[in-house]
């Protein structure tokens, strides 16, 4: 029956967002699609923003890479997908500034753990500050390491089949890479939400040169033909797929 209401929510949820304008979704709250009306009206009416969140968000947007940060409105999808499958165990690969490692550490319970990866100091500095306000930093495992490195020590250590939710959000060149550890990370059952699968619309035809839009567009088509998975690809930010790893793998 859980599984039942799973698929259910992901199908109304796609169906909801393919009948809403393409502006609206495709592109960020706080970047590109920050002056669309519509937009703004769906954050007005559902946004629920934890204040340490808020924090971190503006303190984000200081960066020069702002852009790099997950979208409020998916990371509170992410965080309500995290509740729905009572996830206690999740895997970030690109915590960035950390918006998104809060977020789901914030939706666990207390005996939640987030693995989140992350290869700059500097990102790290700013978000371990603001886990620790929002009272979470028991919760977040930040991995200050090449990410694969960190995703070969926890199969390593026999943690396969044990995670409920990964979030991938790193290097593009890397992400088939990041999917297949992941589906080894990954309970039967459980969630890959991978960002970016749209690329601002650049994999649609992407040209030869363009090596960053022709790996996501190889990878969409191998997840789509992939059949260790169910899955839904979201216009939300800048695409987002949800890859359910099925119960006979």
């Amino acid at each position: 029956m859980a599984a039942d209401i799973k698929m259910l929510f992901f199908f109304l949820f796609t169906v909801v967002l393919s009948g809403v304008g393409k502006s609206a979704f495709v592109g960020k709250s706080h970047s590109g699609g920050k002056d669309d009306p519509l937009l703004q009206y769906i954050l007005n009416n559902s946004l629920r923003e934890h204040p340490v969140l808020t924090k971190l968000k503006l303190r984000t947007l200081e960066d020069p890479l702002s852009k790099m940060m997950v979208a409020t409105e998916q990371a509170q999808f992410m965080a309500n997908l995290i509740k729905l499958i009572n996830a206690t165990k999740a895997i970030e690969i690109g915590m960035y500034t950390g918006y998104n490692a809060l977020s789901m550490a914030l939706a666990m319970p207390e005996h939640g753990r987030v693995v989140a990866c992350e290869i700059e100091e500097t990102y790290v500095d700013i978000a371990k500050p603001f886990f620790k306000e929002a009272g979470v930093e028991n919760k977040i495992d930040v991995r200050h390491e090449i990410a694969m490195k960190t995703l070969n020590n926890l199969i390593a250590a026999g943690e396969n089949g044990t995670y409920d939710f990964v979030f991938i959000d790193a290097d593009k060149l890397n992400y088939d890479r990041y999917y297949e550890k992941s589906l080894q990370l990954i309970r039967k059952g459980g969630i890959i939400a991978i960002d970016n699968v749209l690329w601002s619309g650049k994999v649609v035809n992407p040209a030869a040169s363009d090596t960053v839009s022709r790996a996501l567009d190889a990878l969409n088509k191998k997840l789509h033909q992939d059949e260790r998975i169910d899955l839904s690809m979201l216009p939300v930010g800048d695409g987002l797929t949800l890859a359910i790893k099925r119960s006979n793998y």
